[in-house]
């Protein structure tokens, strides 16, 4: 059986590198004559690896149902396998020429095994973005059993009234959906939507997806939740950059989405049901009173609640302003430059945020305060996990030679339908297995050509943003989303492919048209 195997590889690899069996195993043992795996893919194009990695991402996902980190380890590892010498070296004299590499580590790139470069590649990624993700964590679960969360909530539905619900929705979950991953945003959200619906007897379509176009487009756009912020390392862009444009893009977007839920709260009508057994309308409306009665008392103010989401977002702009001035010449003061460096640095002003969330760990219920550090750095191992799986398999395709590949497709699509073509990429690869946060590093890792192209004719950040836009469409069955908004909200599954599909649909066109606007009408934004 392993002989037949070799034979059956042999013939596959001399298939796609155009090298005769017989030059690719001799007289000794299988095992020997792929050890050197390099020998088998000297031909391999590179978008042969693209596609082989990318069918073993969907496969792996959809058939075996593999968890999102072993999933992109084997991806990366494939990847890695067959990345040609010559692609390799390649790589290794560009990164020699812009000085990230020395000319020793360069000359011995091409000689490390594929496992050794992939976790490398590993641990530089976790080493970018891990204290990010665990610090974001924490905000995120302070806010949520702080009651910061729900004051944030409150106080925008008593500045819009119940008129303007919808709109007071949507605002709280982007605010919220910053810091804090989808699925946690509708568990706190669509308790409202439904005390709403009783209240107002109508629009509860309306309601539940007014919480998609606030939370699941920032989840999508704005760092640092996972998605855009892989993204960003993988397409090159600065952090406070993409969460500017995350949020000047995302808050459009949201905007323009709440119409489309208007469209469909008209034209698809869903009953308010229990969502448990023995629940009734007039039990869950009381207990939901007297939680939030009791809640009141001992909740945070509105300006402690929203100080660790607006402190960091503040701290990165700046820094960013502060760089651009600074690369400008505008500020001689090396001390200022240095000063506004580190204030802006995505770390530090994270864990500014994280010590404003702690503070209010006192207004947490007494028997969770002591777990509430682990139960939320225990959530972030998974995403970080995987984060840097999907970045590591990014770098493989870029160390294959995706991003020549890519750049010399750039010349031959004109300017702005770039963007388009990446959120049709992501689109694609985000309808068939289900995931935004994988669709979107697998994009970015197969589209991260493009960012380094000369013949760009705007900001890669568009690119970034055109790719988030593309994790929206379509969730339907593949979706855990899709399940988790169903089951909380009481659709059936046929409601759901007729509420929830259409309505990702239009918020990533949405996105994907303000992605366009800002552009043409901002290209050089820095």
């Amino acid at each position: 059986m392993p002989h037949m195997f070799g034979q059956l590889l042999t013939h596959f690899c001399a298939t796609i590198t155009n090298i005769a069996p017989q030059e690719l195993v001799t007289s000794e043992s299988f095992a020997a004559s792929v050890t050197d795996i390099s020998l088998l893919h000297s031909g391999i194009d590179v978008w042969w690896v693209v596609a082989i990695s990318v069918v073993v991402v969907l496969v792996a996902i959809l058939v075996f149902r593999l968890h999102a980190f072993l999933t992109l380890l084997l991806a990366g590892l494939l990847v890695a396998s067959l990345s040609s010498h010559a692609n390799l070296d390649r790589y290794a004299q560009s990164q020699l020429a812009n000085g990230k590499m020395t000319a020793k580590a360069a000359a011995s790139f091409t000689t490390q095994s594929p496992q050794s470069r992939l976790a490398t590649a590993f641990g530089e990624t976790a080493g970018k973005i891990g204290i990010l993700i665990a610090l974001a964590s924490i905000i995120g679960q302070c806010l949520l059993e702080s009651g910061a969360a729900s004051r944030i909530v409150d106080s925008i539905l008593s500045m819009t009234g119940e008129r303007r619900a919808a709109e007071a929705i949507a605002a709280s979950s982007f605010v919220i959906g910053i810091p804090v991953y989808f699925d946690t945003v509708f568990y706190l959200m669509v308790p409202l939507a439904r005390s709403l619906r009783r209240k107002l007897g109508k629009d509860y379509v309306l309601f539940l997806m007014a919480i998609m176009a606030g939370g699941s487009i920032a989840h999508s756009l704005v760092p640092p939740t996972p998605g855009p912020l892989q993204v960003a390392e993988i397409i090159g862009v600065d952090v406070g950059t993409m969460m500017i444009a995350g949020l000047a893009i995302g808050g459009c977007s949201s905007v323009f989405s709440l119409i489309s839920a208007r469209i469909i709260n008209h034209l698809v009508e869903v009953p308010l049901r229990p969502i448990s057994e023995g629940e009734s309308e007039g039990s869950e409306n009381s207990e939901a009173e007297n939680a939030n009665v009791d809640r009141e008392l001992r909740r945070p103010s509105l300006m402690a609640s929203v100080l660790p989401i607006l402190v960091p977002v503040a701290m990165i702009g700046i820094g960013s302003v502060g760089i651009y001035f600074s690369d400008a010449g505008m500020i001689e003061s090396v001390g200022l430059a240095r000063l506004l460096e580190f204030v802006g640095d995505k770390n530090i002003a994270i864990a500014v945020g994280a010590a404003f969330a702690m503070s209010l760990i006192r207004y947490c219920p007494a028997d969770q305060r002591k777990s509430l550090v682990n139960r939320s750095l225990s959530s972030a191992g998974n995403i970080i996990l995987i984060t840097a799986a999907g970045g590591a398999f990014g770098a493989m395709l870029y160390q294959a030679g995706i991003a020549q590949a890519v750049s010399e497709l750039a010349g031959d699509v004109p300017g702005l339908l770039l963007l388009p073509l990446a959120f049709l990429v992501t689109a694609s690869i985000r309808t068939l297995q289900g995931s935004a946060t994988i669709a979107m590093i697998t994009a970015a890792g197969v589209l991260q050509g493009f960012a380094s192209s000369d013949s760009l004719p705007f900001h890669p950040v568009y690119l970034a943003m055109a790719i988030g836009a593309g994790s929206k469409p379509i969730s339907w069955m593949t979706d855990s989303g899709f399940w988790v908004i169903t089951r909380m909200s009481g659709m059936t599954e046929s409601e759901g492919l007729r509420v929830i599909a259409p309505m990702s649909t239009a918020m990533g066109i949405s996105a994907l048209f303000f992605t366009i606007l800002f552009a043409y009408c901002f290209p050089g934004i820095s």
